[in-house]
């Protein structure tokens, strides 16, 4: 079975992005006021040095422990991947 890109790691207490590993707090209060930091962040990003790259993070950590926002997560995921593949191939050839 293939492994998941995007996970949290309990027993290393680390965020798994791909190749990339973040660490994040053990305690879930922890947990919860990391992922709420990364998305209020976000929200700042047009700020220097914040980025609105922080908000999807932020859910991917808020969704280990609020099951309203894995919910929203998982189906946002889903309505993605669908379409992704709906469009049309994109490239040279396609146009011909």
């Amino acid at each position: 079975m293939a492994e998941r890109r995007y996970r949290i790691d309990t027993a290393r207490g680390r965020l798994v992005l791909g190749r990339y590993e973040i660490p994040i707090p053990r305690s879930k209060a922890g947990r919860i006021a990391t992922g709420s930091a990364l998305i209020g962040g976000g929200l700042l990003g047009f700020l220097p040095v914040l980025g609105f790259w922080m908000v999807p993070l932020g859910f991917i950590v808020l969704s280990h422990d609020l099951a309203y926002v894995r919910r929203r997560r998982r189906r946002a995921a889903v309505w993605w991947r669908r379409r992704k593949a709906a469009r049309p191939p994109h490239g040279r050839d396609s146009a011909r």
